[in-house]
């Protein structure tokens, strides 16, 4: 993604959340945004990559105007992705309008799971499902249930669903202490 246009778009969502409603931390936030020329791939619609980038962009709407990037930022822990999959029905082209829909979805035991939805005019055009960790700024990883204590949420009330922790498991990796080789056999 182009530096200056992912500057722009942060930006917006920065100050924009200053001046939108507030949400809690379970609603669904809602981004409007429009294709550049620069979110084109070489087939003239935007690129996969993109989309991920603009996703990342919405979740942090829904943690600033909650409160919870505030709070989290104060408790010195940080928000990453370990997990995600989209899946794209329609290709979104130069100067479309269109808005991304974010919501939590759930939680289990060590992550937080969104669901996003690209919308056009109404329309689904993709959807992803993203899992995601807090790191504390000092080192290692938050759990999950004192970073609900953090924003105001009791995370065991919003279980994550079955099959959801499922694909978790199917797509983890390795923990970083452990090894991970790279053998195609």
């Amino acid at each position: 993604m182009d530096p200056i246009r992912r500057f722009t778009r942060m930006l917006r969502i920065s100050l924009g959340a200053r001046r939108r409603p507030p949400l809690d931390i379970q609603d669904v936030s809602v981004v409007h945004d429009r294709v550049w020329l620069t979110d084109l791939d070489e087939l003239r619609h935007m690129n996969n990559g993109v989309y991920l980038a603009l996703l990342d962009h919405a979740r942090l709407d829904l943690m600033l105007r909650s409160g919870a990037w505030q709070k989290m930022r104060a408790a010195e822990v940080y928000p990453v992705v370990t997990a995600q999959s989209i899946a794209y029905r329609k290709s979104l082209e130069l100067g479309q309008r269109f808005q991304i829909e974010s919501r939590i979805i759930g939680y289990d035991d060590r992550s937080v799971y969104i669901e996003q939805r690209v919308v056009s005019k109404g329309e689904v055009y993709a959807r992803a499902f993203v899992q995601g960790r807090f790191l504390r700024d000092a080192g290692g990883v938050a759990p999950i249930d004192e970073v609900g204590q953090t924003v105001g949420v009791v995370t065991a009330d919003h279980p994550a669903p079955e099959w959801l922790r499922e694909w978790s498991a199917d797509v983890s990796l390795p923990s970083t202490r452990q090894p991970a080789p790279s053998d195609w056999a």
